[in-house]
């Protein structure tokens, strides 16, 4: 399975439950998270369940994320943001289980 076909997999999925994907670039720099996916509040919750926003790296399986993109990772994760690294379709399915 190729890196393409999990991302592919992903806004399939993201787009399924009502959530919204982005393809991310940096302009001028490399390492940026292939997606920013999110969801938005839940009106049946009255608010008490916010809403939910990700960076999202996709790698084919039993690939790792390059080592500058692991330091664009932990400076993202040190100012707050989340970032996942999936490269599994099983990995895709217990992320969105886990956001929906």
């Amino acid at each position: 399975m190729r890196e393409s076909q999990v991302e592919a997999y992903l806004v399939e999925r993201v787009e399924a439950t009502g959530g919204f994907i982005r393809k991310l670039v940096y302009v001028g720099r490399r390492s940026c998270p292939d997606r920013l996916v999110g969801w938005p509040r839940n009106p049946e919750r009255k608010y008490t369940q916010p809403a939910r926003h990700v960076l999202v790296e996709t790698k084919r399986p039993k690939g790792k994320a390059r080592a500058d993109q692991e330091r664009e990772h932990e400076r993202l994760r040190a100012i707050g943001f989340r970032v996942e690294v999936l490269d599994t379709i099983e990995k895709v399915d217990a992320f969105i289980e886990s956001m929906t």
